[in-house]
């Protein structure tokens, strides 16, 4: 833990109560102060307190959706930063919410990493508005998170969601073992209870998309991003 981390607030408006608690688990022990609301009305009242440094805000909410909300609080000023989630996958969803004045969007499932990456990158913006989203470079391996594009060389590769959100995962912790666990904790959202061989499928697909030997596999601990040939 962070000292510096317990002086962020963060508010979480998320009706996935499951998913709520764990993301509130998950930022308490990085060292925040988190509430949890599950409605988009009492999410707008709480956040126009004005007490909080960063808002997680999902769109599918009772009450009021998360674009309303979004863009009640910058109707009325705040300029607290926002992270909206949503189970939706489009660029017209994502336009959608940058539009209505959110500083980030991540689309469901997502890596936890990830997740805990955009909420630090956005408490460093603080109010300074809104910069380039951080690309993930290695080697000749490009990520673009907030685009989810992947770029090998000059070729971009196209990938799922899931297979972007495993990628993600590795090049966030590039030259670091992450276990099968951790991965199928982060990308399958909290809730997965299949065969825990699926992280090894997707990972072959990501080696046949890409190359071969730029995700190694440490026996007994995990995978691991390898530097460029």
């Amino acid at each position: 833990m962070r000292p510096s981390a317990t002086h962020f607030r963060i508010l979480i408006v998320e009706d996935e109560k499951r998913l709520a608690l764990s993301l509130a688990r998950g930022l308490t022990a990085e060292g925040y102060a988190v509430d949890v609301v599950h409605d988009g009305r009492e999410g707008l009242h709480r956040a126009a307190e004005g007490t909080y440094d960063l808002v997680i805000l999902d769109i599918m909410l009772p009450g009021l959706n998360g674009y309303r909300v979004c863009a009640a609080l910058r109707a009325a000023g705040h300029q607290v930063p926002i992270l909206m989630l949503t189970a939706k996958d489009g660029e017209y969803d994502e336009a959608e919410g940058l539009d209505t004045g959110a500083d980030d969007y991540l689309t469901k499932p997502f890596s936890y990493v990830v997740l805990v990456a955009r909420v630090k990158a956005l408490l460093r913006r603080g109010g300074q508005g809104a910069g380039a989203s951080p690309v993930r470079v290695h080697g000749d391996l490009k990520v673009d998170t907030a685009a989810r594009r992947v770029f090998l060389g000059e070729r971009e590769v196209a990938l799922t969601a899931k297979e972007f959100a495993v990628l993600e995962q590795l090049v966030l912790r590039a030259g670091e073992v992450v276990s099968k666990a951790e991965i199928l904790e982060h990308v399958w959202d909290f809730a997965y209870e299949g065969d825990p061989n699926i992280v090894e499928v997707y990972v072959s697909a990501l080696r046949r998309k890409l190359r071969a030997g730029l995700i190694g596999t440490v026996r007994g601990a995990g995978y691991r991003l390898e530097a460029s040939s």
